[in-house]
């Protein structure tokens, strides 16, 4: 629920849309809360792969109707939204489940809505037991997906025992890379082979300036899903900068 005004809202997307045009080798999508998002959306008319695009930070399953409180997919194309997580750790951890997950994947991908959908366990364990935990999130939440969708489809793999001011440990790039590639060759089942390569899979859990080069590089992630430190423009553009030189 950040950030918690609309003037810092704001001032965050308006520090990052003013530099991002210039950056040639990134795509740049920002998820701020739903009630910004019609503010912000009016001030946007960027259709170039280089502008700062909008996203949602979750969407319904259904199209319309009674649901109070939830958004639909009509709602953000109405607003020019092209972007939204699904099953982030956060709505998971409310009770949202792989089911849950895989109608929002769907809905949001026949409206054409790039799908960012999360996955991630919430410990980490030595034997490996934790890697079916991903495997189920992936098989169960991108079930029977039209083969017409796949081109909307980003994974965003966020371990939750890594993440925020709790977090039990520090994820490496070497351990995110393994996972990559459990999660790659997962998906080369559920999609085929020749689908699952142009499916970019991102990382994210306490991702910094510090730390963004050498999950990109080291790592070997396509993207970066930025938390805490997308709250503060000039931390978020650090990381945008670092990610344009990654080639």
């Amino acid at each position: 629920m950040n950030p918690t005004s609309l003037a810092e809202a704001k001032r965050i997307y308006l520090g990052v849309k003013t530099k991002v045009g210039t950056l040639r080798n990134v795509s740049v999508a920002v998820c701020p809360p739903a009630i910004y998002l019609g503010i912000l959306a009016s001030g946007n008319h960027s259709k170039s792969k280089n502008g700062l695009q909008l996203g949602a930070q979750d969407v319904f399953w259904k199209e319309e109707g009674a649901s109070t409180g939830n958004i639909s997919p009509l709602m953000l194309k109405d607003l020019r939204v092209g972007y939204t997580l699904v099953g982030h750790s956060e709505r998971r951890a409310l009770g949202e489940t792989d089911e849950m997950v895989n109608w929002k994947v769907k809905t949001a991908m026949s409206y054409g809505l790039t799908t960012v959908v999360c996955v991630g366990e919430g410990e980490r364990d030595e034997s490996g037991h934790y890697l079916a935990q991903l495997k189920r999130q992936l098989e169960d939440g991108l079930a029977d997906l039209p083969k017409k969708a796949f081109s909307k489809l980003v994974i965003a793999y966020e371990p939750v025992w890594a993440i925020g001011k709790d977090a039990k440990g520090v994820e490496t790039p070497e351990g995110f890379n393994h996972n990559m590639i459990f999660i790659r060759k997962t998906l080369s089942y559920i999609l085929g082979p020749k689908e699952v390569i142009k499916v970019p899979i991102l990382y994210g859990g306490s991702v910094s300036a510090k730390n963004a080069d050498s999950f990109l590089r080291e790592g070997g992630a396509d993207g970066l899903l930025v938390g805490r430190d997308s709250l503060t423009a000039k931390n978020f553009l650090e990381i945008v900068k670092l990610a344009n030189q990654v080639k």
